[in-house]
């Protein structure tokens, strides 16, 4: 018999805790472990909707294969050889994600929709449920992305557009604001035109750097030099004109101090100019709403953002967060509580958090 079912990441849970899901028919359960039944030689989901058997009559496994090695045969009702209707509806999106990376013009959602065998409205409502953006927003956000990359690589903004599904300049110019935060070409060409405040200063942490355009801080960044931050940063935008000796802007980089020093949520409350994709501003978005004081694991945001398997992805958001403290995404830990990561050094994040559990304590 070859049965190929989905796989979980997650261990078995304890046989208790297996029955009571079984009870329960508990949709969070269904895949996580198999069930059989020795008096009808059957095996079935956590969430069969057939009669509940006597618990002595109950053994658990971790897979379908497991349970039918054991002599038990496939239930005709839950089907739990095949795969899970939850996961068939994830893959189902997932191809959807596909046909709309390779679309030249947006997909028309009737079309997205009947390849799934569902209504426009079913899909639309599944699709944003399981990604965190609609269909559309979809297609925006890679387009803006692949634009990003050819402007990178040094093609003309025409060139650029064009190849990443812009049918015109003016379409564009249009639609990319929020993406880039400054026009196509500006971007191409290192920041050209775009005036950059910035300013630096010491804290607990090492060296800090605020940087801000005219619609709000663009950059918190942490490190061990002077020399090494600045430089970083002016190779971001070469050509965009960096102000750094401002009075007036300096006070964010005092406040900021400030905060590394004496943790106070209320001083975060700044103008942001948040440049990235879509999906990476949900995440961060759902960043600047955990407390301070507080931490949330990667799946936690990943559910958030109604993407619950997107949880690599919610990480590489957090690595290519460019406001330290403001989005705080040192806030962020593994589901065993432990710390991973962070852009500005694992040790930095041990010690915001330190500082903000004592704060919130007191």
């Amino acid at each position: 018999m070859s049965i190929t079912v989905a796989r979980s990441d997650h261990l078995m849970p304890e046989p208790e805790q297996c029955w009571a899901a079984v009870c329960d028919r508990d949709p969070q359960a269904d895949g996580r472990f198999f069930y059989g039944v020795i008096t009808t030689g059957v095996f079935c989901r956590p969430v069969c909707p057939s009669r509940r058997p006597n618990r002595e009559n109950v053994r658990f496994y971790s897979t379908a294969e497991a349970a039918a090695d054991a002599g038990f045969r496939p239930c005709q009702r839950c089907y739990p050889d095949q795969p899970a209707p939850q996961a068939q509806r994830q893959q189902q999106m997932v191809a959807a994600c596909r046909e709309i990376e390779n679309a030249e013009s947006e997909p028309s959602l009737s079309r997205l929709a009947a390849a799934c065998g569902l209504s426009r409205f079913h899909f639309q409502r599944e699709f944003k449920h399981r990604i965190g953006l609609t269909p559309r927003a979809y297609f925006q956000a890679h387009r803006a992305s692949r634009l990003k990359a050819a402007l990178a690589s040094g093609e003309t903004s025409t060139r650029a557009g064009l190849d990443a599904g812009f049918g015109s300049s003016g379409r564009l110019y249009a639609a990319t604001g929020d993406h880039l935060g400054m026009t196509p070409g500006d971007y191409r060409a290192g920041g050209r035109g775009e005036t950059i405040r910035f300013a630096l200063g010491d804290c607990r942490l090492g060296v800090i750097l605020v940087a801000a355009t005219a619609r709000g801080i663009c950059a918190i960044e942490l490190g061990d030099t002077a020399d090494a931050l600045l430089q970083a940063f002016q190779s971001r935008f070469p050509q965009a004109e960096l102000v750094g000796d401002d009075p007036a802007f300096a006070r964010w980089v005092a406040v900021l101090v400030g905060y590394v020093n004496q943790p106070d949520e209320s001083v975060l409350d700044l103008p942001l100019d948040i440049q990235g994709t879509a999906f990476q501003q949900k995440v961060w978005q759902v960043l600047r709403a955990i407390p301070c004081g507080n931490t949330v694991t990667y799946t936690d945001v990943a559910n958030a953002v109604g993407q619950p398997t997107a949880a690599r992805a919610v990480a590489r958001a957090c690595a290519t967060n460019s406001i330290a403290l403001a989005i705080p995404c040192h806030r962020v830990v593994r589901s065993d509580g432990s710390l991973s990561g962070y852009r500005w050094g694992i040790e930095r994040k041990a010690a915001l958090l330190e500082r903000e559990s004592d704060q919130a304590s007191r």
